[in-house]
């Protein structure tokens, strides 16, 4: 990830964990539903990585969620 991106991909990572928490699943669930390991979602969610689109419209289809709300960044 480029480090001028950093804050976007932690506002991503800060939503996608909203939206987890708010239905009620945990890092692991949410992770075997996209088939990655738990830790690579909490990277995710941490901005610790990068995350492709293809596991952003996973994340959006197992949260029921539109990517417009996970790259809604609020100030």
């Amino acid at each position: 990830m480029l480090e001028i991106h950093h804050d976007k991909y932690k506002f991503l990572g800060l939503n996608i964990a909203y939206y987890r928490k708010k239905s009620g699943m945990s890092q692991s669930q949410l992770a075997e539903i996209i088939d990655i390991s738990r830790t690579h979602m909490s990277r995710i969610e941490t901005a610790e990585c990068a995350v492709s689109l293809d596991y952003v419209f996973s994340i959006c289809d197992a949260l029921n969620v539109t990517p417009r709300s996970l790259f809604d960044f609020r100030d």
